[in-house]
């Protein structure tokens, strides 16, 4: 009795581990997704990675109004102070422009900052599953997801991809 159950436990995890992969490059529909610039100007989430292409990136998705957010930018700070040579991009979730702004103006967030303004309701959003925020995600040099999924910027995988 102990074996079956036990091979029917493998055979669910096998399974839901296989339906649950993370994906390593974004897909067509998400890379066309348009993000608003500091400028007010419409740039593609694709046009975002190759302006970063042959370096790794860390995203950080993010929000004014979240508080995980805000607690965790000292975090980001100590990553930003020990991985220099790191592009670090933020993308904000804010209901508004002017929000988006006076975020990182109060927080001093330094980085590439894009703000999304279909938010929650993004196709990027339903590629990466966003179901919180913050949200990490680290990129490779050559624009592959390393990192698909942390939710704290303390998290040791995020430092693990980015070394």
């Amino acid at each position: 009795m102990k074996k079956i159950i036990y091979l029917a436990f493998l055979a669910f995890c096998i399974t839901n581990c296989e339906a649950q992969k993370e994906p390593k490059q974004f897909s067509t529909i998400a890379l066309q997704e348009n993000f608003v610039n500091l400028d007010g100007e419409k740039v593609s989430l694709k046009s975002i990675l190759e302006t970063y292409k042959g370096q790794t990136v860390l995203i950080d998705v993010w929000a004014s109004w979240c508080r995980d957010c805000i607690v965790g930018f000292p975090d980001v700070k100590a990553l930003q102070n020990e991985f220099t040579d790191i592009k670090y991009v933020f993308l904000s979730m804010d209901k508004s422009q002017k929000s988006w702004k006076n975020g990182i103006k109060k927080y001093d967030i330094t980085g590439e900052h894009f703000f999304m303004p279909k938010g929650w309701d993004s196709v990027f959003s339903d590629f990466v599953g966003l179901d919180w925020v913050p949200r990490y995600m680290v990129i490779d040099s050559e624009s592959n997801i390393k990192l698909f999924r942390a939710i704290k910027a303390s998290d040791p995988k995020i430092k693990e991809h980015l070394k």
